[in-house]
């Protein structure tokens, strides 16, 4: 088996060589490295082109900007492995991380139930994101990990690359982020994943990054915010978190000046919560000025 390891990037050749690094130090070299640049007016080529590739197969496309999930469906449908992995541009894989990951692939690879396998994720530091972990092999979908399990955080989840091309990510012209989790709980609802308590990835939440900016970013691509929102609030979830999820929709929805035909509905019996989520918008709005 060979994993596929896709980086979407987009100006960030002064970080890029974190990930190249840590894929030269794999004690496992059974995958390909896809840099997909979403457009970099950087010298992202020039570093890419700089990379040994006598260690492991690297491959450089350049794309025009439409966002990280747009890259992402790009590198899935160029991978040629059997599975995987998400690599953003600014984080690294412990040295043994493709071994392990491949040793519970081959555990669940004849299993068609399973969609995959999905490891922690820790700062560099090593400290483990978030909390509830898991002490033990756990098969069950992205849902259930977090609403029965109460599993925390965020966690490196590595996908058959057939099951991420029959989930492509939604693309709307015009809206540049997509939340992965919308893509997650498609799948989720089909495949289970074998949940392994090895760290296998590491991230550090850098500043002007996503995470920084995620209001900001949301507020600018609401229909696919509101696809995510309303998915979730459909989902066999406590009702709390049905909740939060109508909230966030319609706090999101009240972003959108057009194509509303295109944005999926809630349930009108959620429209209670409106006033709430308008409060939230009015205090998005004044932050983002900020």
């Amino acid at each position: 088996m060979k994993i596929s390891i896709i980086t979407p990037t987009f100006n960030r050749a002064h970080l890029l060589h974190y990930a190249y690094n840590s894929l030269r130090r794999q004690d496992c070299k059974s995958f390909e490295w896809i840099i997909v640049d979403d457009g970099s007016t950087d010298n992202t080529f020039d570093i890419c082109r700089s990379f040994s590739i006598n260690d492991f197969k690297i491959r450089y496309i350049r794309k025009d900007n439409g966002g990280k999930h747009s890259a992402i469906n790009v590198g899935v449908k160029e991978a040629q492995g059997d599975y995987c992995l998400i690599l953003d541009s600014d984080d690294s894989l412990p040295y043994n991380a493709i071994r392990i990951i491949l040793s519970y692939c081959q555990q669940i690879n004849l299993e068609t139930s399973f969609g995959g396998v999905a490891g922690y994720m820790a700062h560099h530091d090593g400290n483990v994101i978030g909390h509830g972990c898991i002490r033990e092999i756990i098969d069950t979908n992205s849902i259930d990990i977090r609403y029965k399990y109460h599993l925390q955080g965020d966690m490196c989840e590595i996908f058959r690359t057939k099951i991420l091309q029959e989930f492509p990510f939604p693309e709307i012209k015009g809206e540049r982020f997509c939340p992965e989790v919308l893509v997650w709980n498609r799948i989720a609802q089909k495949y289970k994943l074998r949940y392994f308590p090895d760290v296998v990835y590491y991230r550090d939440y850098l500043d002007g990054g996503l995470t920084d900016n995620i209001i900001r970013i949301r507020m600018k691509s609401p229909i696919l915010t509101c696809t995510c929102y309303a998915e979730m609030n459909k989902l066999d979830i406590p009702f709390k978190q049905r909740m939060k999820s109508a909230i966030n929709y319609w706090r999101f929805r009240l972003c959108i000046t057009n194509n509303k035909d295109n944005t999926p509905k809630i349930g009108a019996l959620w429209f209670f919560v409106f006033p709430i989520a308008w409060l939230i918008h009015i205090f998005d709005i004044k932050k983002v000025r900020i």
